[in-house]
Protein backbone atom coordinates (compact mmCIF):
# COMPACT_ATOMS: atom_id res chain seq x y z
CA UNK A 1 0.00 0.00 0.00
CA UNK A 2 1.24 3.42 -0.99
CA UNK A 3 -0.22 6.57 1.04
CA UNK A 4 0.49 9.48 -1.81
CA UNK A 5 0.14 11.97 0.62
CA UNK A 6 2.20 11.09 3.32
CA UNK A 7 4.56 8.05 2.47
CA UNK A 8 6.39 6.46 4.90
CA UNK A 9 10.75 5.65 3.82
CA UNK A 10 9.86 2.17 3.05
CA UNK A 11 6.95 2.90 0.96
CA UNK A 12 8.42 5.54 -1.19
CA UNK A 13 11.85 3.37 -1.53
CA UNK A 14 9.70 0.47 -2.57
CA UNK A 15 8.32 2.63 -5.14
CA UNK A 16 11.80 4.32 -6.45
CA UNK A 17 12.94 0.74 -7.27
CA UNK A 18 10.42 0.00 -9.32
CA UNK A 19 10.18 2.76 -10.83
CA UNK A 20 14.18 2.02 -11.76
CA UNK A 21 13.35 -1.21 -12.68
CA UNK A 22 12.64 -0.31 -16.51
CA UNK A 23 15.94 1.63 -16.75
CA UNK A 24 18.33 -0.96 -15.13
CA UNK A 25 19.56 -4.81 -15.52
CA UNK A 26 18.44 -7.12 -13.07
CA UNK A 27 21.34 -7.99 -10.79
CA UNK A 28 21.83 -4.04 -10.54
CA UNK A 29 18.21 -3.71 -9.50
CA UNK A 30 19.03 -6.24 -7.07
CA UNK A 31 22.10 -4.84 -5.48
CA UNK A 32 20.15 -1.19 -5.09
CA UNK A 33 17.69 -3.19 -3.76
CA UNK A 34 19.99 -4.68 -0.69
CA UNK A 35 21.52 -1.26 -0.05
CA UNK A 36 18.29 0.25 0.75
CA UNK A 37 16.67 -2.50 2.84
CA UNK A 38 19.74 -2.64 4.71
CA UNK A 39 21.13 1.13 5.30
CA UNK A 40 18.16 3.14 4.26
CA UNK A 41 14.67 0.73 5.24
CA UNK A 42 15.84 -0.79 8.09
CA UNK A 43 17.46 2.38 10.36
CA UNK A 44 14.70 5.05 9.02
CA UNK A 45 11.94 2.82 7.21
CA UNK A 46 9.06 3.89 9.57
CA UNK A 47 9.67 7.09 9.50
CA UNK A 48 7.43 9.19 7.30
CA UNK A 49 9.30 11.13 3.98
CA UNK A 50 8.75 14.97 5.41
CA UNK A 51 10.01 14.10 8.36
CA UNK A 52 13.65 12.85 7.15
CA UNK A 53 16.30 15.80 8.30
CA UNK A 54 19.56 15.97 6.99
CA UNK A 55 21.24 14.59 10.02
CA UNK A 56 19.06 11.64 9.54
CA UNK A 57 20.58 11.19 6.44
CA UNK A 58 24.00 11.73 7.65
CA UNK A 59 23.59 9.22 10.32
CA UNK A 60 22.76 6.82 7.65
CA UNK A 61 25.97 7.46 5.80
CA UNK A 62 28.12 6.58 9.41
CA UNK A 63 28.17 3.00 9.26
CA UNK A 64 29.78 2.74 5.93
CA UNK A 65 32.47 5.64 6.64
CA UNK A 66 34.96 2.99 7.81
CA UNK A 67 34.19 0.75 4.52
CA UNK A 68 35.17 1.14 1.18
CA UNK A 69 34.82 4.55 -0.52
CA UNK A 70 32.66 2.82 -3.06
CA UNK A 71 29.93 1.60 -1.05
CA UNK A 72 30.15 5.10 0.60
CA UNK A 73 29.60 6.77 -2.84
CA UNK A 74 27.11 4.27 -3.90
CA UNK A 75 25.16 4.85 -0.76
CA UNK A 76 25.13 8.19 -1.32
CA UNK A 77 23.79 8.11 -4.96
CA UNK A 78 20.89 6.16 -3.99
CA UNK A 79 19.91 8.62 -1.15
CA UNK A 80 19.84 11.58 -3.39
CA UNK A 81 18.13 9.60 -6.26
CA UNK A 82 15.10 8.79 -3.77
CA UNK A 83 14.82 12.36 -2.16
CA UNK A 84 15.64 14.07 -5.31
CA UNK A 85 12.43 11.70 -7.28
CA UNK A 86 10.80 12.11 -4.09
CA UNK A 87 10.52 16.54 -4.44
CA UNK A 88 10.21 16.16 -8.08
CA UNK A 89 6.71 14.55 -7.49
CA UNK A 90 6.05 16.83 -4.80
CA UNK A 91 6.09 14.22 -1.81
CA UNK A 92 8.46 16.29 -0.03
CA UNK A 93 8.87 20.05 -0.01
CA UNK A 94 12.30 20.25 0.89
CA UNK A 95 14.96 17.58 -0.13
CA UNK A 96 17.17 16.65 3.12
CA UNK A 97 19.62 15.17 0.98
CA UNK A 98 21.02 18.37 -1.05
CA UNK A 99 23.81 19.20 1.51
CA UNK A 100 24.94 15.01 1.68
CA UNK A 101 28.74 15.13 0.61
CA UNK A 102 29.88 11.99 -1.25
CA UNK A 103 33.03 12.08 -0.17
CA UNK A 104 34.13 9.28 2.28
CA UNK A 105 34.88 5.80 3.10
CA UNK A 106 38.35 4.35 2.85
CA UNK A 107 40.01 4.98 -0.99
CA UNK A 108 39.88 1.60 -3.11
CA UNK A 109 43.23 -0.32 -3.34
CA UNK A 110 45.21 1.20 -6.23
CA UNK A 111 44.68 -1.84 -8.97
CA UNK A 112 48.25 -3.20 -9.91
CA UNK A 113 48.84 -4.86 -13.23
CA UNK A 114 51.18 -8.25 -13.19
CA UNK A 115 54.50 -8.07 -14.61
CA UNK A 116 56.17 -10.03 -17.66
CA UNK A 117 57.71 -12.70 -15.03
CA UNK A 118 54.92 -12.68 -13.10
CA UNK A 119 52.55 -13.67 -16.41
CA UNK A 120 55.31 -15.88 -17.02
CA UNK A 121 54.83 -17.86 -13.66
CA UNK A 122 50.81 -17.46 -13.97
CA UNK A 123 50.44 -19.22 -16.96
CA UNK A 124 53.60 -21.79 -16.03
CA UNK A 125 51.46 -22.65 -12.98
CA UNK A 126 48.12 -22.97 -14.42
CA UNK A 127 49.13 -24.34 -18.11
CA UNK A 128 46.61 -27.76 -18.84
CA UNK A 129 44.39 -26.81 -15.92
CA UNK A 130 40.54 -25.35 -16.52
CA UNK A 131 41.69 -21.40 -15.88
CA UNK A 132 44.61 -21.66 -18.34
CA UNK A 133 42.01 -20.37 -21.69
CA UNK A 134 40.23 -17.95 -19.60
CA UNK A 135 43.58 -16.63 -18.27
CA UNK A 136 45.42 -16.18 -21.91
CA UNK A 137 41.73 -14.37 -22.82
CA UNK A 138 42.20 -11.73 -20.33
CA UNK A 139 45.91 -11.30 -21.15
CA UNK A 140 45.98 -11.40 -24.72
CA UNK A 141 42.67 -9.74 -25.35
CA UNK A 142 41.65 -7.75 -22.34
CA UNK A 143 37.93 -8.97 -22.43
CA UNK A 144 36.13 -8.72 -19.10
CA UNK A 145 35.10 -11.83 -17.15
CA UNK A 146 31.55 -11.43 -18.22
CA UNK A 147 32.18 -10.95 -21.57
CA UNK A 148 34.99 -14.60 -21.68
CA UNK A 149 32.35 -16.42 -20.05
CA UNK A 150 29.67 -15.43 -22.34
CA UNK A 151 31.73 -15.62 -25.27
CA UNK A 152 30.94 -18.55 -28.23
CA UNK A 153 32.90 -19.89 -30.55
CA UNK A 154 30.82 -18.19 -33.63
CA UNK A 155 32.45 -14.93 -32.35
CA UNK A 156 36.10 -16.64 -32.55
CA UNK A 157 37.75 -15.95 -35.96
CA UNK A 158 40.79 -17.89 -36.30
CA UNK A 159 41.53 -18.22 -39.87
CA UNK A 160 41.06 -14.66 -41.07
CA UNK A 161 44.48 -12.46 -42.10
CA UNK A 162 44.29 -10.94 -39.33
CA UNK A 163 42.08 -12.93 -36.47
CA UNK A 164 39.82 -11.40 -33.72
CA UNK A 165 37.36 -11.76 -31.38
CA UNK A 166 34.07 -10.55 -31.81
CA UNK A 167 32.86 -9.01 -28.49
CA UNK A 168 28.57 -9.31 -28.82
CA UNK A 169 27.44 -11.27 -25.85
CA UNK A 170 27.69 -10.62 -22.04
CA UNK A 171 27.07 -13.74 -18.94
CA UNK A 172 25.34 -12.31 -16.16
CA UNK A 173 23.34 -13.62 -13.12
CA UNK A 174 19.35 -13.28 -12.65
CA UNK A 175 18.06 -14.76 -9.77
CA UNK A 176 21.56 -17.15 -8.91
CA UNK A 177 21.36 -18.37 -12.45
CA UNK A 178 23.48 -17.94 -15.19
CA UNK A 179 22.12 -15.89 -18.26
CA UNK A 180 23.95 -14.87 -21.47
CA UNK A 181 22.48 -12.28 -23.33
CA UNK A 182 23.71 -9.20 -25.82
CA UNK A 183 23.38 -6.66 -22.86
CA UNK A 184 26.86 -6.04 -22.73
CA UNK A 185 27.99 -2.89 -20.27
CA UNK A 186 28.34 -0.23 -22.21
CA UNK A 187 27.70 -0.04 -26.43
CA UNK A 188 31.18 0.74 -26.72
CA UNK A 189 31.86 -2.33 -25.24
CA UNK A 190 30.54 -3.89 -28.49
CA UNK A 191 33.98 -4.42 -30.54
CA UNK A 192 36.40 -6.65 -32.44
CA UNK A 193 39.48 -7.46 -30.49
CA UNK A 194 42.81 -8.55 -33.04
CA UNK A 195 44.68 -11.67 -31.00
CA UNK A 196 48.32 -12.38 -30.83
CA UNK A 197 49.34 -15.56 -32.32
CA UNK A 198 50.00 -17.28 -28.47
CA UNK A 199 46.54 -16.59 -28.47
CA UNK A 200 45.03 -17.74 -31.82
CA UNK A 201 46.89 -21.64 -30.92
CA UNK A 202 45.48 -21.56 -27.41
CA UNK A 203 41.76 -20.86 -29.27
CA UNK A 204 42.40 -23.61 -31.84
CA UNK A 205 43.88 -26.05 -29.64
CA UNK A 206 40.84 -25.53 -27.47
CA UNK A 207 38.36 -25.50 -30.12
CA UNK A 208 39.78 -29.27 -31.26
CA UNK A 209 38.84 -30.35 -28.13
CA UNK A 210 35.63 -28.55 -27.16
CA UNK A 211 31.99 -29.83 -28.08
CA UNK A 212 30.43 -26.56 -26.48
CA UNK A 213 29.31 -23.60 -28.35
CA UNK A 214 30.80 -22.04 -25.48
CA UNK A 215 34.87 -21.09 -25.83
CA UNK A 216 34.62 -21.32 -21.43
CA UNK A 217 32.43 -24.09 -20.69
CA UNK A 218 31.53 -26.88 -17.72
CA UNK A 219 31.72 -30.57 -17.93
CA UNK A 220 27.85 -30.67 -19.73
CA UNK A 221 28.95 -28.48 -22.25
CA UNK A 222 26.97 -25.27 -20.77
CA UNK A 223 27.59 -22.14 -19.58
CA UNK A 224 29.37 -21.53 -15.83
CA UNK A 225 28.00 -20.97 -12.56
CA UNK A 226 29.08 -18.63 -10.57
CA UNK A 227 30.19 -21.82 -8.11
CA UNK A 228 31.94 -23.39 -10.76
CA UNK A 229 33.83 -20.06 -11.92
CA UNK A 230 34.60 -19.95 -8.09
CA UNK A 231 35.60 -23.26 -7.94
CA UNK A 232 37.84 -22.85 -11.54
CA UNK A 233 39.58 -19.86 -10.39
CA UNK A 234 40.70 -21.67 -7.36
CA UNK A 235 42.90 -23.41 -9.55
CA UNK A 236 45.09 -20.08 -8.80
CA UNK A 237 44.22 -19.11 -6.02
CA UNK A 238 45.61 -22.31 -4.03
CA UNK A 239 49.00 -21.69 -5.82
CA UNK A 240 49.83 -18.72 -4.45
CA UNK A 241 51.60 -18.05 -0.80
CA UNK A 242 48.75 -15.84 0.42
CA UNK A 243 47.91 -16.45 4.26
CA UNK A 244 45.02 -18.71 4.61
CA UNK A 245 42.88 -20.24 7.36
CA UNK A 246 41.45 -23.25 7.87
CA UNK A 247 39.47 -24.90 10.74
CA UNK A 248 39.92 -28.34 13.36
CA UNK A 249 37.05 -29.52 15.83
CA UNK A 250 37.64 -30.44 19.07
CA UNK A 251 35.37 -31.90 21.58
CA UNK A 252 32.87 -30.14 19.55
CA UNK A 253 34.44 -26.79 19.63
CA UNK A 254 36.05 -24.98 16.18
CA UNK A 255 40.01 -24.05 16.73
CA UNK A 256 41.33 -21.44 13.90
CA UNK A 257 44.54 -22.32 12.49
CA UNK A 258 46.36 -19.62 10.56
CA UNK A 259 49.41 -20.96 7.68
CA UNK A 260 51.42 -18.89 5.61
CA UNK A 261 52.72 -21.23 2.62
CA UNK A 262 56.30 -20.29 1.37
CA UNK A 263 57.53 -20.31 -2.31
CA UNK A 264 58.72 -23.50 -3.79
CA UNK A 265 56.95 -25.72 -0.98
CA UNK A 266 54.61 -28.67 -1.84
CA UNK A 267 50.96 -28.59 -0.33
CA UNK A 268 51.04 -31.39 2.40
CA UNK A 269 47.69 -33.01 1.77
CA UNK A 270 48.70 -33.02 -2.41
CA UNK A 271 52.63 -33.15 -3.11
CA UNK A 272 51.71 -32.36 -6.64
CA UNK A 273 50.46 -29.34 -6.17
CA UNK A 274 53.55 -26.55 -5.67
CA UNK A 275 53.09 -22.96 -4.36
CA UNK A 276 54.62 -20.85 -7.14
CA UNK A 277 53.08 -17.52 -6.84
CA UNK A 278 53.83 -14.91 -4.06
CA UNK A 279 51.61 -12.13 -6.07
CA UNK A 280 47.71 -12.34 -5.91
CA UNK A 281 45.59 -12.49 -9.55
CA UNK A 282 42.07 -11.20 -9.76
CA UNK A 283 40.43 -11.68 -13.06
CA UNK A 284 40.23 -7.94 -13.64
CA UNK A 285 43.67 -7.77 -13.34
CA UNK A 286 44.54 -9.84 -16.18
CA UNK A 287 42.50 -7.15 -18.37
CA UNK A 288 44.21 -4.20 -16.84
CA UNK A 289 47.55 -5.71 -17.59
CA UNK A 290 46.65 -6.17 -21.20
CA UNK A 291 46.11 -2.50 -21.24
CA UNK A 292 48.96 -1.18 -19.78
CA UNK A 293 51.25 -3.41 -21.89
CA UNK A 294 49.31 -1.59 -24.85
CA UNK A 295 50.30 2.02 -23.27
CA UNK A 296 53.60 0.58 -22.45
CA UNK A 297 54.01 -0.36 -26.04
CA UNK A 298 53.24 2.84 -27.08
CA UNK A 299 49.91 2.67 -28.29
CA UNK A 300 48.04 6.01 -28.09
CA UNK A 301 45.59 6.23 -26.22
CA UNK A 302 42.09 6.86 -28.65
CA UNK A 303 43.51 3.79 -30.09
CA UNK A 304 43.51 1.96 -26.59
CA UNK A 305 40.02 2.97 -25.64
CA UNK A 306 38.56 0.81 -28.71
CA UNK A 307 39.75 -3.01 -27.82
CA UNK A 308 39.25 -1.88 -24.49
CA UNK A 309 35.67 -1.25 -24.86
CA UNK A 310 35.74 1.95 -23.05
CA UNK A 311 32.72 4.38 -23.99
CA UNK A 312 34.51 7.92 -22.55
CA UNK A 313 38.41 7.96 -22.26
CA UNK A 314 38.35 9.39 -19.10
CA UNK A 315 38.21 5.51 -17.55
CA UNK A 316 41.49 5.05 -19.59
CA UNK A 317 43.18 8.37 -19.02
CA UNK A 318 44.92 9.88 -16.01
CA UNK A 319 44.89 7.17 -13.58
CA UNK A 320 46.56 4.75 -15.80
CA UNK A 321 49.28 6.90 -17.06
CA UNK A 322 50.34 8.21 -13.05
CA UNK A 323 50.83 4.26 -12.74
CA UNK A 324 52.28 3.11 -15.39
CA UNK A 325 55.10 6.06 -16.30
CA UNK A 326 57.09 6.47 -12.83
CA UNK A 327 60.29 7.96 -12.78
CA UNK A 328 62.72 4.80 -12.32
CA UNK A 329 60.52 3.66 -15.44
CA UNK A 330 61.89 4.95 -19.31
CA UNK A 331 60.08 3.72 -22.40
CA UNK A 332 60.59 4.85 -26.23
CA UNK A 333 57.42 6.07 -27.12
CA UNK A 334 56.30 7.63 -30.74
CA UNK A 335 57.99 10.94 -31.47
CA UNK A 336 54.37 12.69 -31.81
CA UNK A 337 52.96 12.20 -28.32
CA UNK A 338 54.04 13.57 -24.83
CA UNK A 339 53.15 11.31 -22.32
CA UNK A 340 52.50 13.03 -18.76
CA UNK A 341 52.59 11.92 -14.96
CA UNK A 342 50.65 14.77 -13.13
CA UNK A 343 47.88 16.38 -10.93
CA UNK A 344 46.48 19.25 -12.28
CA UNK A 345 44.20 22.22 -11.11
CA UNK A 346 42.10 25.41 -12.59
CA UNK A 347 43.70 28.78 -12.67
CA UNK A 348 43.11 31.98 -14.25
CA UNK A 349 45.51 33.77 -16.26
CA UNK A 350 46.12 37.75 -16.31
CA UNK A 351 43.81 37.85 -19.77
CA UNK A 352 41.09 36.29 -17.14
CA UNK A 353 41.27 33.19 -19.42
CA UNK A 354 40.38 30.01 -17.33
CA UNK A 355 44.03 27.62 -17.76
CA UNK A 356 44.76 24.69 -16.48
CA UNK A 357 48.05 24.05 -14.99
CA UNK A 358 49.91 21.03 -14.05
CA UNK A 359 52.53 19.58 -11.63
CA UNK A 360 54.28 17.41 -14.18
CA UNK A 361 57.03 14.59 -14.84
CA UNK A 362 56.78 14.12 -18.61
CA UNK A 363 58.12 11.63 -20.66
CA UNK A 364 58.75 12.53 -24.76
CA UNK A 365 60.12 10.36 -27.62
CA UNK A 366 63.48 8.15 -26.89
CA UNK A 367 64.27 10.40 -23.95
CA UNK A 368 64.48 10.48 -20.25
CA UNK A 369 62.28 11.70 -17.65
CA UNK A 370 62.31 15.33 -17.88
CA UNK A 371 61.43 17.07 -14.58
CA UNK A 372 59.39 20.66 -15.24
CA UNK A 373 57.80 23.06 -12.56
CA UNK A 374 54.48 23.64 -14.74
CA UNK A 375 52.68 22.84 -18.11
CA UNK A 376 50.14 25.27 -19.73
CA UNK A 377 47.18 23.08 -21.90
CA UNK A 378 45.24 24.89 -24.48
CA UNK A 379 42.30 22.94 -26.12
CA UNK A 380 42.52 23.75 -29.82
CA UNK A 381 40.06 22.41 -32.50
CA UNK A 382 39.15 18.98 -30.02
CA UNK A 383 43.14 18.81 -29.97
CA UNK A 384 44.96 18.89 -26.52
CA UNK A 385 48.27 21.04 -26.74
CA UNK A 386 51.04 20.91 -24.05
CA UNK A 387 53.96 24.00 -24.42
CA UNK A 388 57.14 22.84 -22.70
CA UNK A 389 60.49 24.20 -22.39
CA UNK A 390 62.40 21.42 -23.57
CA UNK A 391 60.34 20.50 -26.65
CA UNK A 392 58.27 22.31 -29.76
CA UNK A 393 54.31 22.24 -29.45
CA UNK A 394 52.93 18.57 -29.63
CA UNK A 395 49.95 18.05 -30.42
CA UNK A 396 49.09 14.86 -28.52
CA UNK A 397 45.07 13.35 -28.29
CA UNK A 398 43.23 14.23 -24.98
CA UNK A 399 44.36 12.01 -22.24
CA UNK A 400 42.65 13.99 -19.14
CA UNK A 401 39.36 14.92 -18.01
CA UNK A 402 39.14 18.32 -17.44
CA UNK A 403 37.35 20.57 -20.28
CA UNK A 404 38.10 24.32 -20.57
Amino acid sequence: VFHRENPTVEEYCEKWLLMRSGTVRTNTLEGYARMVNRYIVGPIGQMYMDEVTTDDLRLLMVPLSKGSSGMYGQLNMLIKNIFNSAEESKVIKENPSKTICARGGKPAKRREALTDEQTAILLDSIRELPPYVFVMIGLYAGLRREEILGLKWDCVFLDEKTPYISVRRAWHVEGGEPVVNTLLKTPAAKRDVPIPKCLVACLKEEREKSESEYVISNSKGTVLTETQFVRVWKYITVRSTAERCYYTYVNGQSIKHRIKPRLGEHQPNNPKLVYTMDFKVTPHMLRHTYITNLIYKGVDPKTVQYPAGHENIKTLGYPVFSRVFTPCQQHTLPHSFIYIQCYYRYTFASSGEKVLTFKTRIFSHSSSVNSLSSCILFKRNSAILYRTSFAPLSIISPLFPPTI
